[in-house]
Parts: C-alpha cells; sequence; structure tokens
C-alpha cells in the first residue's frame, strides 16, 4: 500500500544576492524535477521550530521541555527555558551570535556551577545535560517573549533579545552572564589555546511541558536533533538518513516524517561551500530515492515543506504529477523570489 511522506527542508531557497552564485553548477535533477511538477501553497509556520510544533500540538513553542527530555532529564510542572552558551563576537556596533561553540562536559560543569552560585538568590537553576545545550529552570512563567537560537544565529543580538514587561530584568541578567564569564578560569584558558570563548548564553524556548504530542506520523527520520527530540516526546521510531529513508519508504500504509536541517547549519555559520554541499547530499540521499519511489507507485503523496526567513512554501505531489511533462525544471536559484528575505 502506498504511503505518504513529508519533507521539511528549512533553508533550501537562499537570499537573492547568493543564490545564483552559491546555486551555479549544482546538478539537482531530482529536486528541480520535484519542484516543477508540485502544486506550490504558502505556509504560515516559517521556522523549524516553528513548524514541528504546530504538527506536534506544543503550545507557545515550549522547545526547552521537548529537548529536556531528550537530554536525560524530566521536566515535571516546571517551566524551562533553554540557556545555550554562545559567543558573542564584537563587531563595532553590532554584537553577532554564533552558536554551536565547542566546549567539553568539564568546562561545562564549571561555568553552569558559576551561573548558580551567582543567581542563587534569584531563584535560576541552571542545568547542562549536554555541552551545548543548557536550560533555567524557573518557578513562575516571565512575561516575555524570546527568538529561537537559530533565528538570531549570526544576526546582530541587539535586536532579538528579550521583549515583554520582564524583558528589562533578562536584559539585566544578560549582562552580568557577560561580566562573569569574562574573567572565568574556563574562558582565560580557552584564550590560552586561541579557542573561541564562552561569553554569554542565549534564552529561548521556553514553556512547561505538553501533557501528550500530536501523533500524525507513524515513522520519522532525518538529520535533525530538534526533530528526533520530539519524537522522542512523541514516542515515534527515528532513525537517521539515509537508512531511515529506505526504510520507511518500504512500510505500507504509514505516514512519515523527514526533516533535513544540514542546509540550515551551514548557513548559520556563513558558510555556502557546506550549504552547497549539504544541497548536494539532499539530491543524493532524499530527492533521488523519493522521486524514483513516487514514480514506482510506492508513494501515494509527497509533500515538501521549503521555511526560510523571508516566507515558507509547501510543494505537493501525486504520482500524476509526475506526467506532467509541460512543467519544465528550472535552476534552483529561480525559486528564490518568492523568498524575500
Amino acid at each position: 500500500m502506498p504511503i505518504n511522506i513529508h519533507l521539511l527542508v528549512p533553508d533550501l531557497f537562499l537570499p537573492q544576492e547568493v543564490a545564483s552564485e552559491a546555486c551555479a553548477g549544482l546538478a539537482l535533477p531530482a529536486l528541480e524535477w520535484l519542484l516543477a511538477r508540485a502544486e506550490a501553497d504558502p505556509l504560515v509556520e516559517n521556522t523549524l521550530e516553528a513548524w514541528l510544533c504546530d504538527a506536534f500540538g506544543v503550545a507557545e513553542q515550549a522547545i526547552a521541555p521537548i529537548t529536556l527530555l531528550a537530554d536525560g532529564m524530566l521536566p515535571g510542572n516546571s517551566y524551562w527555558l533553554r540557556a545555550d552558551p554562545v559567543h558573542i563576537l564584537m563587531q563595532r556596533e553590532h554584537m553577532i551570535l554564533q552558536p554551536d561553540v565547542s566546549l567539553d562536559s568539564d568546562e561545562t560543569t564549571k561555568l553552569c556551577a558559576s551561573l548558580n552560585a551567582h543567581f542563587s538568590d534569584e531563584g535560576l537553576r541552571f542545568f547542562a545535560p549536554h555541552p551545548q545545550r543548557w536550560y533555567l529552570q524557573l518557578d513562575s512563567i516571565p512575561d516575555m517573549t524570546t527568538r529561537s537560537l537559530a533565528q538570531v544565529a549570526g544576526r546582530n543580538l541587539r535586536a532579538h533579545l528579550p521583549q515583554g514587561p520582564d524583558a528589562l530584568r533578562w536584559h539585566r541578567v544578560f549582562n552580568e552572564i557577560q561580566m562573569l564569564f569574562f574573567e572565568h578560569e574556563v574562558n582565560r584558558a580557552r584564550e590560552s589555546r586561541g579557542e573561541q570563548l564562552i561569553n554569554s548564553i542565549w534564552l529561548w524556548g521556553g514553556g512547561n511541558a505538553a501533557q501528550e504530542l500530536a501523533r500524525r506520523y507513524s515513522r520519522m527520520a532525518g538529520d535533525s536533533p530538534l526533530a528526533a527530540a520530539f519524537a522522542q516526546a512523541a514516542d515515534i521510531p527515528h532513525t537517521a538518513l539515509p537508512a531511515g529513508l529506505s526504510r520507511i519508504s518500504n512500510d505500507n500504509g504509514s505516514d512519515a516524517l523527514f526533516v533535513y536541517e544540514g542546509l540550515s547549519r551551514a548557513l548559520q555559520q556563513h558558510d555556502l561551500t557546506a550549504w552547497r554541499d549539504a544541497v548536494l547530499d539532499l539530491e543524493q540521499t532524499c530527492m533521488a530515492p523519493l522521486r524514483d519511489a513516487l514514480r514506482a507507485g510506492h508513494i501515494a503523496r509527497l509533500a515538501l515543506d521549503v521555511s526560510g526567513a523571508g516566507g515558507a512554501r509547501r510543494f505537493t505531489l501525486t504520482r500524476s504529477a509526475s506526467w506532467k511533462l509541460w512543467r519544465l525544471s528550472k535552476s534552483l536559484a529561480r525559486y528564490t523570489p518568492v523568498f524575500a528575505y
């Protein structure tokens, strides 16, 4: 029995000013074939976090309790925020946030211990079950809005600091953490080794744990740690690509979700070479097998959701779409105008 497959690929389309150069010479016959023959519709959710929260019925984009569970801790009834370690690069009047700073468990333990000692009187409790994923536990819900780490990565963080009635308090917390980390023994040692300093944290994804997640899919696969965390929280089997694609495509009558995050990671690092490599990997790992499975009748419906800072789009195909020979393939770069960054 044919299956339905949903594929989510953030940051597939690039800003106009770089798209032509970045896409030049890329051989993407399967991806371009699928895009040309699909029916396109706009999407409301324009980030990976928003898309997953909507799909799994998680209110207020409460990412922290989801990933906390995947990192081996029970969220209970507390309010949790992600409090990820970051490097802030000072560039004249700009403060550029750089995520995914490499640090080991010993460094993480020392930095978190300093945070907990400094903020003990304010009821702020920091935990670091993973070196790159830290958490802040609160007894009450802060009245503020935050932006996800992915949305702020590589950008001037001044425009993305918490907003709302409680925002000034958290701006003060940010400042105190930067001063605390400035002369910290961990950073002195990192500086002597020529490594990036851990000079701040980024708060985002706050909320309470959902009682139960929606289960729209019977299987999931991909390279996204965040999607894998949602799969675990919803008790849905998750496998890595490319093995996961082959396994799910052979299932009978199941609805499957694939999430490919490699393009976003490359853009967050401003690495267009890595983005090109990721697109080629997407073509070989996902798009070519999916095109062949659609043609062979193993897939009843294929939906490709593309999200980005300028908007989002869903491309939907059925087997009959493969016969729309008048829809000629076009370069990936030519889809960029739909997404004005």
